[in-house]
């Protein structure tokens, strides 16, 4: 019995001589094999576009206790040319961070999103990074002043450490407009005391403003063209803050002379390795110990250490160089959690004391436990 036409049964049976001609797709299969091709096409444009981020990634990675190079010598990062120094071990390594991506030139969606999943790296708007209302001259700028600064800081820091006497001023620069101060304080006025008490650093300065608080005019010294005058100033709250509204920057009279040569690094993250390089080429035994210690912080005068950006990427950093401990700012401590790789040991530091401590317990081989690390709050 014949159940099927001639032409089926050849095509169910597998029958080899049985003419097959191509089977062209149907209308609707050609339209979504059309429309997929063009969210692939643009897919691809939309990746390779400009997007609102740059990336911050790990930069270079400098030992304080090595050398860098300087028109095509190797020289000393610190140097202290004129007072007995002593053999160092291992290295003291400063962290930096980098950016992919600038104003009118950022990264492609593609890049982005690859970055997003990568814990090396971060994205950020491209303003956090390039504020508009500076030019790239000026932000340029800013950062080689925020580096001289911090240099000096160190170097005082250091020298406060070890117990070094000398002069420390706190002196005006800049006055804003509206401000308490305004009128009243001058660029170049030195403030050596608030309130009767002194200050010998911005820290200090800032300390005793917030003490004093918004109610009353604070009682200032002012050492203006080589005189002694009192002056009073009302501060106020900004930003969460009491201020005088005064932009202010240190000055000091070093006993000793103080080289660090480092080029093409801007910002002010670097002082508080800067200081323990100085503090150990200055001490006798190798403070390291011969261990990679890598470390990041602001640092003022008094030795106070203060939070920095970018941190993760510097955790990543000192990793790929090798170190096994590394010196966080406490200040940073909600941005580490959770963020530390894999055979990296993290203190929390507040002061320069506390990471000299640390680091002279690492290179002593000693009990490490009792140091501060940065735990989640709650």
């Amino acid at each position: 019995m014949v159940l099927f036409g001639a032409g089926t049964d050849a095509a169910v049976s597998g029958d080899r001589d049985a003419p097959v001609g191509p089977v062209r797709p149907s209308r609707r299969e050609r339209i979504g094999w059309a429309a997929i091709a063009v969210a692939v096409v643009l897919g691809l444009l939309i990746a390779l576009l400009p997007s609102p981020y740059v990336i911050q990634q790990p930069g270079p990675v400098f030992d304080t206790l090595g050398s860098v190079e300087s028109d095509g010598e190797e020289i000393p990062l610190i140097s202290i040319p004129d007072e007995e120094t002593f053999p160092t071990e291992g290295s003291l390594d400063l962290l930096t961070s980098s950016a992919v991506g600038r104003p009118g030139r950022t990264p492609g969606w593609l890049d982005v999103t690859v970055a997003w999943f990568d814990p090396r790296r971060a994205v950020v708007p491209v303003e956090a990074v390039f504020p508009p209302q500076l030019s790239e001259e000026d932000r340029v700028a800013q950062n080689e002043a925020q580096m001289v600064d911090s240099q000096q800081d160190a170097i005082a820091a250091a020298l406060v450490e070890l117990g070094y006497d000398f002069p420390r001023e706190v002196v005006v620069q800049g006055v804003g407009d509206d401000l308490p101060a305004e009128g009243i304080l001058e660029d170049g006025d030195v403030i050596a005391a608030v309130d009767g008490r002194p200050v010998a650093s911005v820290d200090e300065l800032r300390s005793a403003v917030a003490e004093h608080g918004t109610e009353t005019p604070a009682l200032l010294d002012v050492v203006r063209d080589g005189e002694t005058i009192a002056l009073e100033v009302t501060p106020v709250e900004r930003g969460g803050q009491t201020v005088l509204g005064i932009g202010v920057r240190m000055r000091y009279e070093f006993p000793i002379d103080v080289e660090i040569r480092l080029d093409d690094v801007g910002g002010p993250s670097a002082g508080m390795m800067f200081a323990l390089g100085i503090v150990d080429k200055l001490t006798p035994g190798a403070m390291t110990g011969g261990e990679i210690v890598a470390g990041t912080g602001t640092i003022d005068s008094d030795g106070a250490v203060g939070a920095i950006g970018s941190i993760r990427q510097k955790l990543w950093g000192a990793v790929e160089n090798g170190a096994d401990w590394f010196l966080a700012p406490e200040s940073n401590c909600d941005e580490v959690v959770g963020n530390v790789p894999d055979g990296l040991e993290v203190f929390a530091v507040a002061t320069l004391d506390e990471a000299r401590e640390v680091v002279e317990t690492v290179g002593e081989g000693g009990d490490t436990s009792s140091f501060a690390r940065c735990e989640a709050a709650g």
